[in-house]
């Protein structure tokens, strides 16, 4: 017996449809124990061979290690440890700047991104160990511009600060999950809450019942409604949202302006 099923949003399709697949790789890995002497270096790698032996010849359980507890600084072009991510934010959202600018949500502040090594000035190209410094990039919804501080983390002064129109990095979490409440909450989210109670049998109310991947999304001329028209100049986002465990629910006609905080629906 045929059955016809409603769709809404687009479908419940499987994570296969929507998402790249990843490639398993296997790696193959030669026990000690299983190392010939002859193989390992003559006596000497024997006797570290049988070392790891168990009784009857077999393999010793294997030993879990704690890893070094992180420095506070690294060095050369070691990434940022937590301390120097820790700073650099500090440093960078110094006042005013902390008071300057908007966040996704609509609160005081820039959006933070991600904070990255920065790469060693022309002074420094040749050192060992170059002074440390870190790119901080926020989006300052207010007026939708990319912000990057570059912060001196011996000195602890911001060396300089770019700002950029009409670049959209990739989204964070908390942008992904601030465009879902705008979906959920729209009259064009209906959809997406009629696919959720389908497949899970609950209402959908919050972001948080969701995994959220964001795509950027350009304005291409003629291919959205005027609502859309500004995105790109606007940072606007495309949501893949998936029900833990289960399946992704297709919301690619659906974009998500974020700098003005409205919905539209692709043709």
């Amino acid at each position: 017996m045929r059955r016809t099923v409603r769709r809404h949003l687009g479908k419940v399709v499987a994570g296969a449809a929507v998402a790249v697949a990843a490639t398993a790789v296997m790696v193959g890995i030669t026990l000690p124990g299983s190392v010939s002497a002859e193989e390992s270096g003559g006596k000497d790698g024997g006797r570290s061979a049988r070392a790891v032996e168990g009784p009857g010849g077999t393999p010793a359980p294997g030993v879990v290690r704690q890893a070094p507890a992180e420095g506070s600084r690294g060095a050369g072009s070691d990434p940022l440890t937590d301390d120097e991510v820790e700073r650099a934010e500090r440093i960078a959202l110094g006042r005013p700047q902390a008071l300057a600018g908007e966040n996704v949500a609509g609160g005081k502040g820039p959006q933070r991104l991600g904070v990255g090594l920065a790469e060693p000035d022309a002074d420094h190209l040749d050192d060992q160990d170059p002074p440390r410094r870190a790119d901080v990039v926020f989006y300052d919804y207010g007026d939708d511009a990319l912000v990057t501080r570059t912060v001196d983390l011996d000195t602890g002064k911001v060396e300089g600060t770019g700002t950029q129109h009409g670049v959209q990095p990739p989204l964070g979490r908390e942008e992904n999950a601030e465009a879902a409440e705008l979906l959920i909450a729209d009259p064009l989210g209906a959809g997406l809450r009629a696919d959720f109670k389908d497949a899970t049998g609950k209402d959908l109310t919050s972001p948080g019942q969701l995994m959220l991947t964001g795509i950027v999304y350009r304005a291409t001329p003629g291919a959205q409604p005027g609502v859309l028209g500004k995105c790109g100049e606007h940072r606007c986002v495309r949501l893949l949202p998936k029900i833990p465990n289960g399946a992704w629910i297709d919301g690619r006609s659906y974009v998500v302006d974020l700098s003005a905080r409205k919905v539209g629906k692709l043709g």
